[in-house]
C-alpha cells in the first residue's frame, strides 16, 4: 500500500492552495478517528481522506472530473481498490456501497463545519469546541450554509449519530489541531 509519508509528498507536489492541503489533512485525520470507532483499518481509511482531494488544481474549473482525475494520478500507486471507489463516490461518481465510501462522504463536508464552527468558538480551539456547541451550529442552517447537512447525516448509514459522528470527527482532527493551526 501507498506509503503514508509518500502520500503526503504527493499532496505537497500536487495542491497549491494551503486551505485545501489542511482540508485534506482535517479528512485524513476525521477518516483515522472514524475507522477507530468502528474498528476499521485506519491506514486504509487516513490514506483515503489524505487523497480525497488529489485532484484540486486539475479539476477545480472542471468540477465533473473531480475525484476521476484523482484515481486517474494514483493509477501506477498501490493504492487499495476500496480507497479509489471512496474517492469516486465522494464527488458522486459512483454510489457509495461500503463504509469507507459513506464515511468519506460524510467527513468531505463535516471538516469544514468542524473548522467553521472552531473560528466562530470564543476560544478558536480545536479542544475547546465540544460537541453541544457544534450540534447548536448544525441545527442553524444558514451557519456554514456550503456544508451539507444532509451528507453528514448520511453517517447513520455506518451506524453513528450525527452527535456521535461530529465528536469522533472533532476529536480526530483536535490531534492534528497543530498542522491545522486550530
Amino acid at each position: 500500500m501507498l506509503e503514508r509519508e509518500k502520500a503526503a509528498a504527493m499532496v505537497r507536489e500536487a495542491v497549491a492552495a494551503p486551505q485545501i492541503v489542511k482540508h485534506m489533512l482535517a479528512a485524513e485525520a476525521a477518516m483515522r478517528a472514524v475507522a477507530r470507532r468502528l474498528g476499521e483499518d485506519e491506514d486504509v481509511w487516513g490514506l483515503t481522506g489524505l487523497l480525497h482531494d488529489l485532484d484540486y488544481e486539475r479539476t477545480k474549473d472542471e468540477p465533473g472530473r473531480h475525484g476521476s482525475a484523482t484515481v486517474e494520478m494514483l493509477a501506477a500507486y498501490d493504492v487499495p481498490a476500496e480507497s479509489l471507489d471512496a474517492i469516486l463516490a465522494h464527488n458522486g461518481h459512483v454510489a457509495p456501497a461500503t463504509p469507507l465510501a459513506r464515511a468519506l462522504l460524510a467527513v468531505d463536508p463535516a471538516t469544514g463545519f468542524i473548522v467553521a464552527a472552531t473560528l466562530m468558538h470564543p476560544a478558536r480551539k480545536l479542544a475547546a469546541c465540544d460537541v453541544t456547541f457544534l450540534m447548536k451550529r448544525f441545527g442553524e442552517k444558514r451557519f456554514a450554509a456550503g456544508a451539507s447537512r444532509e451528507q453528514m447525516a448520511t453517517c447513520a448509514a455506518f451506524g453513528l449519530t450525527v452527535e456521535e459522528f461530529l465528536g469522533v470527527c472533532r476529536d480526530g482532527m483536535a490531534g492534528a489541531a497543530e498542522v491545522l493551526g486550530l
